[in-house]
């Protein structure tokens, strides 16, 4: 499992102070949509020159206008673009192309779907990599249940990653789903000790997976 860490919510100097704190225990560095919303591509190219071996995600959330924008965050030195699952097929056919034109990848945002049938949709359309988000106002209600995975289950060569006010506490309940990426976000970057706390949370990870390597071995 890899751990993204969620760059939202912050100005470009503490994105960056954050990441040289926490760089050694992220896969993914995402580039949250306030961040970019604030910043523009200059702070994805900033990012990119300053981490230049590292996966980059720009959670464009792109609902339409699917070339352009997948082309923007591509050229800027994106790994990974994200689009909207309520997206027009026709949109995420065409940043599915774009990434394919730049060797990246696509991340289906999952928001707000609550039929398979979508998933079984976006599954022909090629998508292969999606994100479970149990969103900001969701949270206010409470913290993600296994009702969430449901939506992706029987689908075993779709890449899972999930996102929603997961932090150190919570991540023993999202572990047993064994999703392939867990994106923290607040859960680290608003703790005092920003490299301690993503060191923890990428050593429970760890921790999870060497305890049970046995069951697919």
């Amino acid at each position: 499992m890899k751990l993204q860490l969620a760059l939202d919510r912050l100005s470009d100097d503490e994105c960056l102070d954050i990441l040289t704190k926490t760089y050694e225990a992220i896969d993914w560095i995402e580039i949250g949509t306030g961040v970019i919303k604030e910043y523009g591509m200059p702070i994805v190219r900033k990012i990119r020159e300053t981490f230049p071996k590292s996966i980059i995600v720009t959670d464009m959330k792109t609902c339409d206008a699917g070339k352009y924008e997948a082309a923007q965050a591509f050229e800027a030195g994106a790994d990974i673009t994200t689009v909207m699952a309520f997206a027009a097929d026709q949109t995420i056919t065409d940043i599915l192309d774009v990434a394919l034109e730049f060797k990246g990848r696509v991340m289906v945002d999952l928001l707000g779907v609550t039929h398979k049938q979508r998933i079984e949709q976006l599954h022909d359309l090629g998508v292969d990599l999606v994100s479970l988000h149990f969103g900001k106002d969701m949270q206010k209600n409470g913290n993600i249940t296994g009702d969430i995975f449901e939506l992706v289950s029987g689908f075993p060569d779709l890449e899972v990653a999930v996102a929603g006010g997961i932090n150190l506490e919570t991540l023993s309940t999202i572990l047993p789903y064994e999703p392939d990426t867990l994106i923290v976000g607040g859960g680290i970057t608003k703790q005092g000790n920003r490299k301690h706390m993503a060191a923890q949370i990428k050593e429970a990870i760890q921790e999870y997976e060497r305890s049970h390597s046995h069951r697919s071995s």
